[in-house]
């Protein structure tokens, strides 16, 4: 049997292993000099904006709508289709997450359904950057500047994307990312939360340190949600290596592009950079196609197989068509800057057979 091609591929190699050592052997493991830099390095990507390394991507978007002051007696506008710590966060703010649907063709918040979700409870929307490119923020933008709504980018899977020349990270006024381990890039565990607003970032560094300005002093009720030092040792490395495992990425989503013969590949937002944390085709006999790729050692997923708002959690009666068909018909095939080219070749012969 042929090896096993799998869907994703975290990567540790040599660097990370001795940065992570080299924190270890230093002593200093929690919030020291290696989160600091590391939120300093990171910010080169969102356009000079104020980063706190946090403990995931979730206590990213939940610290961010508590820094905002979203919480009880708010609504908060989010898709279905996505992962569910996008609406777990507004819960967890105490808020309420409407949901809405989303465009056919690029999977991210459709901006008609949008508008139509919002009354006088809303006050935030987050749109999701979904599989690593940007939502139509001109659109949404716009929306939430003529009701006053904050928009939080949940860019958990967009990692050096943009739109029209702006990175993910600085379309709204927040943004969450994530670097769990099947993210472009990781910290093993870990997030950044991204704010232009100075008292924003202020507010978001005391909630993820149980609310201390000094030692014992604290100045309202926070979490632990605290980023370590070795998380950020790996981080680094992981952002210097980045922009050649984005050019990976996009190169392999392009030979995709021009070879595959069966199913609807990836449309791209105009004037989008889409970084392809997954590559994700639309295919009316998905099942079928899953077991012919399985039979050739190759990983696929569906990503996602229920809406948000049908699981049990929420149980919602929203009518959302778009993200009901969604869930019956996409693939996400694997597209890691580490495939080779055999392996590229392999998945596109059994693609099109």
């Amino acid at each position: 049997m042929a090896p096993l091609i799998t869907l994703a591929h975290p990567h540790v190699g040599d660097a990370e292993v001795e940065a992570a050592v080299r924190v270890l052997r230093s002593g200093q493991l929690v919030q020291g000099s290696e989160v600091a830099v590391f939120e300093d390095e990171f910010a080169e990507l969102v356009s000079g904006r104020h980063c706190v390394a946090v403990s995931s991507g979730t206590a990213a978007l939940h610290l961010l709508l508590r820094a905002n002051r979203i919480g009880p007696g708010d609504e908060v506008i989010v898709p279905s289709f996505t992962f569910g710590a996008t609406a777990h966060a507004v819960v967890h703010a105490g808020a309420t997450p409407v949901f809405a649907d989303i465009t056919p063709d690029t999977f991210t918040l459709d901006p008609a359904s949008v508008a139509a979700a919002i009354t006088d409870r809303t006050a935030a929307i987050i749109p999701v950057h979904l599989f690593g490119q940007p939502a139509d923020m001109p659109h949404l933008n716009a929306l939430a500047s003529r009701h006053s709504l904050a928009v939080i980018e949940d860019a958990a899977q967009a990692v050096a994307a943009a739109l029209d020349g702006m990175p993910a990270g600085a379309l709204g006024h927040g943004a969450a990312f994530s670097f769990y381990p099947t993210k472009n890039m990781h910290t093993i565990e870990g997030g950044m939360a991204v704010t232009a607003d100075e008292q924003v970032a202020r507010r978001l560094r005391l909630l993820r340190n149980q609310g201390m300005t000094d030692r014992y002093r604290y100045e309202l009720v926070g979490f632990h949600a605290r980023m370590t030092d070795v998380s950020a040792a790996i981080g680094r490395v992981q952002l210097a290596a980045l922009p050649w495992w984005t050019a990976r990425r996009q190169s392999n989503a392009a030979v995709f592009n021009d070879r595959l013969r069966d199913g609807t590949i990836p449309a791209v937002f105009p004037g989008a950079v889409h970084v392809y944390h997954q590559y994700v085709i639309r295919h009316p006999d998905r099942e079928a196609v899953r077991a012919r790729l399985s039979a050739a050692s190759i990983e696929t997923a569906a990503h996602y197989p229920t809406p948000v708002h049908r699981s049990p959690a929420y149980d919602d009666p929203a009518t959302l068509p778009h993200t009901e068909q969604a869930t019956t018909d996409v693939l996400s095939l694997p597209v890691h800057p580490h495939l080779t080219q055999a392996d590229l070749a392999r998945i596109i012969t059994a693609m099109n057979t």
